[in-house]
């Protein structure tokens, strides 16, 4: 090592412990990596901030976070070479969302604050700063790996490669094709719900009580009402557009808007900021509410349906057609889409749950007994659910599974290419690690350099 390198080590070695010992804080460097240094009390907030988002850490996390945070390195000297930076407006708009989620999570900012032993403005310059580093580390990340392209005889030949016990496993699935029928609401039912809300509007204009506070006694959108009916930044698309439609005429903060109706019900809504094409809002939603008598009238025509289609008069897929109400699967003959994944197959338990009980016990083709349930849009509706296809628990295999082994084949490819640029980094970077940190079986090996 030459003289220049171990003086600006030596250098930031006083520098940190000047600064920790000026507030009265016992801290230790337990990393080096060029002229970066990792603190203990950086690896140990990064731990807390975890735990706190429910991140999973799969080893001993003073191990994996320190390593973690010295790859972070890397791929932020690499992005100074590079010039790569990232726009301010998506870094808030992850932030606000993040720390919503948190402050839902824990009950308030003040309690926020106490866990972290930092003012609420502190933790939001601190995430924002850690966003930021994330989405600068993402870009070059995807600057390294470039694009992957795959053939399948290139899939099959990683494929017949890889272990049995390598191969993913895929579990029970099933294909469900659905029948909705929603009671009819009355119009005294919606004027109801508006007056209500017209009397919201009217109590926020006087300053008699704030929107927050009527949200969170009243909204039954239940997941915001605990933020006092806050959404967090989102975009156009993250809405429905009725709702997105009046937010994103809306300028003015503190603006109310007038009573909004979409699929979810109606909405009274304010405007909290807006920064270019995202906007923050806050909003009471009210759902009017079917009487007894059209409730049973419902049940009586989807009992009527399902007689139709057991004596075979007309398909399931018929009936889907001319009678359901849901405009979400009518068109396409009652499938039931996997949200998290986009596909028709659904595991059990990613099922609504009174429709995974419904078909839980049929066999292909079978179609269930009418059952009542509330749709993704909270409204109380009548079903008959059909049991289209059952994939049983295997092995992931090139005829059934083809798009999961080409995605497993191709980020298998991007690892290698990061695992490459990682291990000649290592080699042309300074890193020294605290003998007490070195214990640690690394996913890198060229962190320990033999002198």
């Amino acid at each position: 090592m030459n003289k220049i390198k171990l003086l600006s080590i030596s250098v930031l070695m006083n520098l940190a412990s000047a600064a920790f010992s000026q507030n009265n804080v016992v801290d230790e460097i337990a990393w080096i990596i060029g002229n970066e240094i990792i603190l203990k009390s950086e690896v140990e907030e990064q731990r807390i901030r975890m735990q706190m988002e429910g991140e999973q850490i799969n080893n001993d996390p003073y191990c994996q976070i320190p390593e973690q945070i010295a790859l972070t390195k890397l791929f932020l000297d690499q992005a100074k070479i590079d010039s790569i930076d990232v726009d301010d407006k998506n870094v808030n708009s992850q932030v606000d969302m993040r720390l919503n989620y948190m402050v839902s999570q824990i009950g308030s900012k003040d309690k926020l604050a106490e866990y972290f032993m930092k003012d609420y403005e502190e933790i939001r310059e601190d995430m924002k700063e850690m966003v930021r580093t994330q989405q600068i580390v993402q870009q070059v990340q995807n600057k390294i790996v470039g694009s992957v392209k795959s053939t399948p005889a290139e899939i099959r030949r990683f494929v017949n490669k890889l272990p049995e016990d390598s191969l993913p496993n895929v579990p029970n699935q099933v294909e469900v094709q659905i029948l909705t029928v929603e009671p009819f609401i009355t119009k005294q039912a919606i004027e109801e719900v508006k007056d209500k809300l017209r009397d919201f509007q009217k109590r926020i204009e006087d300053g008699s009580t704030s929107f927050s506070t009527l949200a969170i006694f009243y909204s039954e959108d239940t997941e915001s009402a605990k933020r006092g009916g806050e959404l967090g930044f989102m975009g156009r698309g993250q809405l429905v557009k009725e709702y997105a439609d009046v937010a994103f005429s809306m300028y003015e903060p503190g603006k109310i808007s007038k009573i909004v109706e979409s699929e979810f019900g109606f909405h009274l809504i304010q405007l909290i900021e807006r920064q270019d094409e995202k906007v923050n809002t806050r909003h009471i939603l009210l759902k009017p509410k079917a009487n007894l008598e059209d409730m049973n009238n419902a049940k009586a025509r989807i009992d009527s349906i399902a007689k139709i289609i057991e004596d075979k008069t007309m398909t399931f897929e018929q009936c889907v057609t001319l009678y359901s109400t849901d405009k979400n699967t009518r068109n396409c003959s009652g499938i039931l889409t996997n949200m998290q994944t986009g596909t028709a197959k659904h595991e059990m338990q990613e099922l609504p749950q009174e429709v995974g009980r419904a078909v839980y016990s049929l066999n292909e083709g079978e179609v269930s007994k009418p059952f009542l349930m509330v749709d993704r849009s909270g409204r109380t509706v009548y079903c008959i659910a059909k049991l289209k296809s059952k994939v049983k628990a295997h092995k992931a295999n090139m005829s059934d599974d083809f798009s999961l082994l080409k995605q497993l084949y191709e980020n298998h490819k991007k690892q290698e290419k990061l695992n490459n640029w990682i291990a000649k980094k290592q080699k042309e970077t300074y890193i020294h690690i605290d003998d007490n940190w070195k214990n640690c079986d690394f996913q890198h090996k060229g962190w320990i350099k033999k002198d």
